[in-house]
């Protein structure tokens, strides 16, 4: 079986897209939830099963085999699981689901700085900085796009939810974290992706954590 380790799931915004993935690609997992920067976490991140991907979350193994980072997983429950669990048929829509994960995957470094992941708080409007309301208009821009081309009548950025919308899935909780005010159509996409089963078990389960972060549970400035 499928084993994939995480880290917090309040906080743990990579953790969130690679159990997503576990989720979608339908295959039986087991999970295992490890406590960031507790007294044990440097000792615990130099062992065999953080070896491979020098101690960072989310780690899926299987086997002998292992698959660290979140987009390099979600490639590898594709090839095990159908690329159509995770990528839209069409090769246009495909192409672009694809390239929105990858600038996901690699971009928004204010986005993540200033608006950290925490699923059990939620604050009144942050003033944001031009950097990270850059980021932001970036970020409308790609779902509109992809609404407008390719969204038809579903709910998702290409109408069944897909591997782009595992990649937004932690944005779209920083946005509420943060009061981020949207445009209509991206408060009913962010809607959407809120209550899709696997998200809204995620934000679940956080809520029964017992472990705190000061870091992440202060109110961005």
């Amino acid at each position: 079986m499928l084993k994939l380790i995480i880290g917090n799931r309040a906080y743990s915004s990579w953790s969130m897209r690679g159990w997503l993935a576990c989720r979608q690609s339908g295959e039986e997992f087991e999970e295992f939830v490890v406590p960031m920067f507790d007294e044990d976490w440097d000792r615990r991140r130099e062992g065999d099963e953080f070896g491979p991907s020098m101690g960072k979350v989310p780690i899926l193994w299987d086997g002998e085999c292992v698959v660290w980072d979140s987009l390099a997983i979600v490639e590898f429950l594709a090839d095990r699981a159908g690329r159509n669990k995770f990528w839209p048929e069409d090769d246009s829509a495909r192409g672009m689901a694809r390239s929105m994960a990858a600038e996901m995957h690699s971009s928004f470094s204010n986005l993540r700085r200033d608006l950290p992941m925490n699923v059990r708080r939620t604050y009144s409007p942050v003033d944001l900085s031009d950097e990270v309301r850059g980021e932001i208009d970036r970020i409308m821009q790609l779902w509109a796009q992809a609404r407008a081309r390719f969204g038809g009548t579903g709910e998702f950025l290409f109408g069944d939810w897909c591997a782009a919308d595992i990649m937004f899935a932690p944005v779209v909780t920083r946005f509420i974290t943060y009061g981020v005010k949207v445009p209509s159509f991206a408060a009913m996409y962010m809607k959407s992706v809120l209550s899709q089963p696997d998200v809204n078990d995620w934000i679940d389960k956080a809520q029964d954590e017992p472990w705190v972060i000061d870091q992440y549970e202060n109110e961005a400035a």
